[in-house]
């Protein structure tokens, strides 16, 4: 059985959370043990907070993530702006000026790069970027430069029945409303990097509500490197391992997923019948509908990390602890639903606002034309064989489907 749409985004969202729950739980628990270290590691933490910063962009730039990029490098300069000025309190102007300036950047710009798609890095966004970033950086300088920090005070005052250490409330408002704005984001994309930036701000709401702490400061920036780090390493692998066109698994997915199947399986090949002929009579944009529409069928019939594109009009679908007569069945199914299945037609002048037309079995009216597919089906029932040699024989029992006329299955 698989699980509905909305659980399955449900359970996206949470797996893209849980890297930056899990990193702000062990900064909070290395704060908390921190007087307790040596103290040359206490000394020197705002210089591995500045190394896994150097690190994680470099990651980025390697990867062009430029969302990442940018983000590491504002919570850098909130680092550097930390250790200049507000680790001896708030009592100066200019430290004033400071704080109340990052708890105001420091969210929005996580929050707008976690809104934006990703653009990569050297180009023209990135270059608006950096202009952004060290006008805002320059903008502060220049308020503490002249002492300007009374000009915050009359925005700094308090006016919320709870606050957040010593950030002003405008920033705690900000804040509240940059971790809302970058979790929609998340699950709208189901991106690791839009879910890390809604966790670095988090990361440094913690760090910055006692300014003069630097080794709290510290630890939660290293927390939020590290969020970003992995979000990229993440996205970077889901994209080498995943079609882009339907968001499947891949050719490279399926070979990992092949080492390691159970003792009994079954491995199906399906094909779009004509699907070439179909692209040429209706064209491209229902062609790579229809992909995705046997797709999102197959998946829902073999379960979710079973179903891969093997390319072109090909999927694979495994059928882990199914013998081929148990899998014929299942597959059978899978042949008439998508037969059954009708995609809406759609002329250039016809408005793309149809959705509430849309039914379970597809879109109803003339407009609409089916597809079919040929499945073929091996075990390894046979003996020792491995499952290269399963997946051939899928193979030619698709070619037998095709054979016989198409729109059917066979073993």
């Amino acid at each position: 059985m698989t699980a509905h749409p909305y659980a399955r985004v449900t359970l996206q969202v949470m797996s893209r959370l849980a890297a930056p729950v899990a990193l702000l739980a062990a900064a909070f628990v290395m704060v908390y043990v921190g007087d307790t270290l040596a103290v040359p590691l206490a000394r020197s933490i705002i210089y591995i907070a500045y190394a896994v910063l150097a690190v994680g962009a470099a990651v980025a730039l390697v990867f062009r993530r430029g969302r990442a990029l940018f983000a590491l490098l504002i919570l850098c300069l909130a680092g550097v702006a930390q250790q200049a000025w507000l680790q001896q309190g708030l009592v100066a102007p200019a430290a004033r000026a400071v704080y109340f300036a990052l708890a105001i950047f420091v969210p929005i710009d996580l929050a707008v790069l976690a809104a934006r798609p990703e653009r990569g890095t050297i180009n023209r966004n990135g270059a608006v970027w950096l202009g952004v970033i060290f006008a805002q950086a320059a903008f502060v300088g220049l308020v503490a430069a002249i002492g300007g920090g009374a000009l915050f005070d009359g925005a700094s005052r308090k006016f919320l029945p709870f606050g957040i250490g010593a950030l002003p409330h405008a920033g705690v408002l900000v804040i509240v409303a940059s971790v809302i704005a970058a979790l929609t984001a998340a699950i709208r994309s189901r991106s690791a990097v839009c879910a890390s930036c809604a966790g670095a701000i988090v990361a440094f709401a913690v760090a910055a509500h006692v300014p003069t702490a630097s080794y709290t400061y510290s630890m939660f920036t290293i927390a939020a490197g590290l969020m970003l780090t992995t979000a990229v390493l993440h996205d970077v692998l889901r994209v080498a391992f995943r079609d882009k066109q339907t968001g499947l698994p891949n050719r490279h997915a399926l070979e990992e997923r092949l080492d390691a199947l159970p003792r009994k399986y079954s491995i199906a090949m399906i094909d779009i019948d004509r699907l070439g002929e179909f692209n040429d009579a209706r064209g491209r944009e229902l062609g790579d509908q229809a992909l995705r529409m046997v797709a999102a069928r197959i998946q829902h019939a073999v379960g979710r990390g079973n179903a891969y594109r093997y390319g072109g009009e090909e999927f694979i679908a495994v059928l882990p602890r199914s013998g081929a007569a148990d899998a014929l069945v299942r597959l059978e199914v899978l042949r008439e639903n998508i037969e059954s299945y009708l995609l809406a037609l759609r002329a250039p002048e016809r408005a793309k606002n149809t959705r509430r037309a849309r039914r379970p079995g597809g879109w109803k009216g003339s407009d609409t034309v089916s597809l079919t597919v040929s499945i073929g089906v091996a075990d390894n029932s046979d003996g020792p064989v491995g499952p290269g040699a399963v997946l051939e024989e899928a193979g030619r029992a698709l070619q037998r489907a095709k054979e016989k006329g198409r729109n059917t299955v066979s073993q």
